[in-house]
């Protein structure tokens, strides 16, 4: 994938992302920088701190300094990219900003994160108000925590930091996973078509709400069939593989199959073309199938999945 915003936002919310400390949240809370989806405005909506907005916004400062958060990410990882987003913030934007990153295991304090040795993700750079502003990383070494830096105040709408997850996966040795789940460690790395929503979110945490929290195609003109493939947390052996159509009552796909493989050549049948229901979960037990590292999902002809799970347990131990 060239375009590091068709990666996971390893910071959102709903991963698991929390904005642990801020400076100050004077006009709008630290929290709102990490929610899912466009901010929101409506003019001339005032409490008692002025204008609400949809994001983090900090007082005017009167002292040297500048303002920073510090956002816990949902999954921790590889960052190939930042974008901060100061939608709808036009006279109160900061004029720079600046990302740091570090990694700490375990469950830091606040205090902690302070004191832990950071690593420049996106140097001081200038900002316009009302506008995302995409930062593409080379830093590749896996990072828990980013530091959002404001020089000297202002608001900002969203932090999105798209990357890979690389979750420790030592904890699951001995026991089995989700060889497929966005959080430990898996990734769509191609599809057929994401025209209605994107393919990684049906590797996401939790069950989809509605149509546009799964993947859905574009209708199929030409005869053939949609597919994604899957790079697994780790090379392992699925035993169980859910496919699950929830709120697709007449977009689900007519039929499913799958196929793994370990070296890209050579692929093994997982489940033959197999007939789905619309809005069902569906479970399949597998038998003898090999270790893997990609699984192939091929629906018929076009429509959408809510998730995608194949349960099973890791070949060999270590970190995604």
């Amino acid at each position: 994938m060239s375009d590091f915003t068709a990666l996971p936002d390893l910071a959102l919310r709903t991963l698991g992302g929390a904005v642990v400390a801020a400076s100050d949240e004077s006009f709008a809370e630290r929290e709102s920088l990490i929610r899912p989806g466009r901010p929101g405005f409506q003019h001339h909506t005032f409490g008692p701190k002025g204008q609400l907005y949809d994001g983090w916004e900090t007082r005017r400062r009167r002292e040297p300094g500048h303002d920073w958060a510090i956002i816990r990410l949902g999954l921790p990882g590889l960052v190939h990219g930042i974008v901060i987003d100061t939608a709808w913030f036009t006279g109160n934007y900061p004029p720079h900003a600046s990302v740091e990153a570090t990694a700490v295991e375990g469950h830091p304090t606040v205090a902690e994160l302070q004191t832990a040795p950071w690593t420049q993700l996106v140097p001081r750079s200038a900002l316009r108000g009302d506008a995302e502003h995409p930062f593409p990383v080379t830093d590749r070494h896996r990072h828990t925590h980013l530091r959002l830096n404001i020089f000297p105040d202002g608001g900002v709408a969203r932090l999105r930091a798209h990357g890979e997850a690389r979750p420790d996966l030592t904890l699951y040795e001995g026991l089995g996973l989700d060889l497929a789940a966005l959080a430990n460690g898996a990734l769509v790395t191609d599809c057929s078509n994401g025209f209605y929503s994107a393919p990684n979110n049906v590797i996401a945490p939790g069950l989809a709400r509605h149509q546009a929290e799964g993947w859905e195609t574009a209708r199929r003109r030409d005869g053939g069939n949609d597919w994604l493939l899957i790079r697994l947390a780790g090379p392992g052996v699925i035993k169980l593989a859910e496919i699950d159509t929830t709120n697709l009552l007449f977009n689900a796909p007519a039929e499913v199959s799958l196929r793994g493989t370990a070296d890209g050549t050579t692929w093994t049948e997982l489940l033959p073309r197999t007939r789905l229901q619309p809005d069902t979960p569906h479970r399949f037990r597998i038998h003898d199938a090999p270790a893997l590292t990609h699984v192939r999902v091929d629906i018929y002809p076009d429509g959408g999945l809510a998730r995608v799970r194949l349960h099973g347990t890791l070949a060999g131990g270590g970190e995604g």
